[in-house]
């Protein structure tokens, strides 16, 4: 499984015991016991973000034991949460979704950086422990956080209208593997003006994500994360990085958003013809697609029948999706005049 983004750095102000400063919590959460500076060392070399001593201690405190089930591995380094915050290109002007703060270590690291960041945690725990974690460490940016106990999968533009009033989103976030692409073609489905996203995966899954046609990780994930921007890789992630250590590599996404390739029905066509294309991978297109398109749509669209869809591009899908919609339309009209 891959490990969600929980990112690191250190240091807690000596004598830090004052009340959870002002923030946005969308969902009620049982509020967790303030944690005190004395809890976790300093670590000046470290800035204000949180080391490995710090995220054990914040666990221990919290009664917190990382699951598989929700891919909780906590980023314990913290240069490795400035390289993703430097990645993403985050700014005091940004405003990050982040999936999955965990235990606040890249959540410190984007609120160093100046942004506004939202937080999807789905874990009432840390989403009630995270605020006051960033008003013990950084005091000055708690009303930059805006924490959300939800399911990323049931996040929609109405559970934070603020986020629809901004020209450009950004996500950063380290996700678990079994909902990474889930959760992406989601966000980006409903938020159109996520722009861009830096996103820490499994590795296995990171290829999937960037992978061009006839490649053998070229999929479902590939084709329509394609028709959204380019994805590309950002650098490889060890595991000594996290706590507990993950038995898998893990990997940076980086994705530029583009204009759409077409409308939003397109889009749902486009997205049925990949399903389709792949779920029987090793079947030509005619016989994958039969049903689907017809023989001349495929003239049409000058694209061989007899190749497979794992050759095809997002352009050749989107191309070929629109001739089976038109000549599909065609056949409704040609019926309906029939019967009239």
């Amino acid at each position: 499984m891959a490990p969600p983004v929980q990112h690191g750095h250190s240091s807690l102000k000596k004598g830090i015991t004052k009340p959870m400063a002002e923030h946005t919590s969308m969902n009620t959460v049982p509020k967790q016991p303030a944690l005190a500076a004395a809890d976790s060392p300093v670590h000046e070399e470290n800035g204000q973000l949180l080391g490995a001593t710090d995220i054990r201690s914040l666990a221990e405190h919290a009664n917190i034991k990382p699951t598989k089930k929700l891919g909780q591995n906590f980023v314990i380094d913290p240069g490795t949460v400035r390289r993703i915050v430097r990645i993403a290109n985050v700014h005091p002007a940004s405003h990050v979704i982040e999936v999955g703060p965990g235990l606040g270590s890249l959540t410190l690291g984007l609120l160093e950086a100046g942004a506004t960041v939202h937080a999807v945690e789905i874990d009432p725990n840390l989403a009630a422990l995270l605020p006051q974690t960033v008003e013990a460490h950084m005091p000055q940016a708690a009303n930059h956080l805006k924490v959300i106990n939800q399911d990323a999968l049931t996040f929609k533009p109405q559970d934070c209208p603020e986020l629809t009033e901004q020209t450009s989103l950004t996500l950063v976030s380290n996700l678990p593997y079994n909902v990474a692409t889930p959760i992406i073609l989601t966000l980006l489905e409903r938020f159109s003006n996520l722009s861009s996203f830096v996103v820490m995966v499994q590795k296995e899954v990171a290829d999937r994500l960037v992978a061009g046609p006839s490649s053998k990780t070229y999929g479902v994930p590939s084709a329509k994360l394609a028709w959204y921007g380019q994805a590309n890789l950002a650098g490889r992630i060890g595991r000594h990085v996290f706590w507990p250590a993950p038995n898998v590599d893990s990997a940076l996404v980086s994705f530029e958003r583009r204009a759409p390739l077409q409308s939003e029905s397109e889009r749902q066509e486009t997205f049925h013809l990949i399903d389709a294309a792949f779920a029987q991978r090793r079947k030509t297109l005619r016989a994958a697609l039969h049903g689907l398109v017809e023989p001349a749509d495929f003239q049409q669209a000058a694209i061989d029948p007899q190749r497979r869809g794992e050759t095809l591009s997002i352009q050749e899908f989107v191309r070929l999706s629109h001739y089976s919609a038109s000549s599909s339309q065609d056949r409704v009209e040609a019926a309906r005049f029939k019967r009239g």
